[in-house]
């Protein structure tokens, strides 16, 4: 399998990160190969609406996003990480999404979707400091039409409430574990 992971926490060594660490740990377990786009740290231009990809598919920004969606196209898998800022993912995930317009439109407009024809899984890690009972509502609905947009289907998540403080995350060991286990099954599928 080769799977694609998207991390959208400007904090090294957080949370979200922590989990995502222990998910590549777990597609390595199980000898999966995988591609890890840190977006806080690529050059990605806010889409604009200018409208180019809706005519010819293509963006109109040379910037990392090229290189993503190639990576995209490829993937068997697709898992992004991002923690809850008030309810929704981070800017720099966000960012990435909007630019997925390219995706769509190839997809809906111009009938050349993403990827290849079997059939693709999309997955959401997701921490959040609170325990509001909608707190993920926003991303979960935002992740189901981005991956639409990859041509692929949102099949799992792994959601955390409760976890303000930096590293929280890497003193439970069972919520560890859990992450390891995420990274065998996708890789194993």
């Amino acid at each position: 399998m080769n799977c694609i992971l998207f991390q959208g926490s400007a904090r090294k060594g957080g949370n979200t990160d922590n989990l995502l660490q222990k998910i590549i740990q777990g597609i390595e377990n199980v000898q999966g190969n995988y591609k890890l786009y840190s977006l806080p740290d690529l050059d990605i231009h806010p889409c604009i609406g200018c409208g180019s990809c809706e005519a010819n598919g293509e963006c109109i920004f040379k910037d990392d996003m090229y290189d993503i969606y190639q990576s995209i196209s490829v993937a068997d898998q697709i898992i992004v990480a991002s923690p809850i800022y008030f309810y929704n993912l981070t800017a720099q995930t966000k960012l990435f999404i909007d630019r997925c317009q390219t995706l769509w439109s190839r997809k809906y407009l111009l009938n050349s979707p993403a990827g290849n024809i079997h059939e693709r899984k999309g997955y959401l890690v997701s921490v959040a400091a609170t325990h509001g009972k909608r707190v993920f509502e926003g991303a979960k609905l935002t992740m189901r039409y981005a991956f639409d947009a990859m041509n692929c289907t949102y099949t799992d998540n792994l959601l955390i409430k409760g976890m303000d403080q930096k590293g929280a995350v890497a003193a439970d060991a069972t919520l560890l574990q859990k992450a390891v286990a995420l990274g065998e099954s996708i890789a194993a599928n």
